[in-house]
């Protein structure tokens, strides 16, 4: 069956065929049952799933519910590993590079999204360009990873700078974090598409997921 129908949502099971990961549960706006619902038709479809942007209440009832699913409370996501879980396919490392530990959420959505894409995950956190010093003496896990996400806020100077220094492709996530000026996240993503550095790329404000769904198929290419 390649569609499942609910009262409230019409489950696309053709999705590991079309995009190479099931359907993934984005969790704002849905109740508590919905979630429930939607993840237990995916788990008997995949043996895993995995939700994002969980509000506590909605983490609560997932809990009951898959006591052996993983809860990621700072990235706001709730992840079912397949039983056993498979090896990470791909290239190489996703590589995920955070600016500052108030990025750390958006930088651990896209961590956990990439792993539950089946790709190996690395983390570098808190090398932002204030200290610059930080990030200069990791060249070597930068220049190991087969493709770089790079989550910053404020003014979003890091991923030019890690773009200036690997030959990998860098996927850039401006963050919402920053004072008034910074326009919440406005600033940042404009630094981003202007980048000078050549192959980087550009997606929301926020956006770990879909950080992390470009990464993996660039690293499974």
């Amino acid at each position: 069956m390649n569609f499942e129908q609910l009262p409230f949502a019409t489950i696309d099971h053709l999705r590991p065929i079309t995009q190479g990961h099931q359907e993934v549960i984005f969790c704002q706006g849905k109740t508590p049952g919905q979630v429930v619902a939607i993840a237990e038709r995916l788990e008997a479809a995949g043996g895993t799933f995995l939700a994002t942007r969980v509000e506590p209440v909605q983490t609560a009832a997932l809990a009951a519910r898959f006591p052996r699913a993983e809860f990621n409370e700072l990235g706001r996501t709730v992840f079912l590993p397949a039983d056993p879980e498979p090896a990470p396919t791909g290239r190489g490392t996703v590589l995920v590079c955070t600016a500052g530990t108030s990025d750390l959420p958006v930088a651990e959505e896209a961590a956990v999204t990439a792993r539950a894409f089946k790709n190996r995950v690395e983390r570098l956190t808190d090398v932002g360009v204030a200290g610059i010093h930080r990030l200069l003496t990791q060249t070597d896990m930068l220049r190991s990873a087969a493709v770089i996400i790079v989550v910053a806020g404020m003014e979003g100077a890091l991923p030019s700078v890690v773009g200036g220094l690997v030959k990998v492709p860098v996927i850039a996530v401006p963050t919402s974090v920053g004072y008034g000026a910074s326009f919440g996240g406005l600033a940042a993503l404009l630094a981003m598409l202007n980048s000078c550095a050549s192959g980087v790329t550009v997606v929301n404000i926020d956006n770990g997921f879909g950080a992390a769904a470009a990464a993996s198929r660039i690293n499974r290419s």
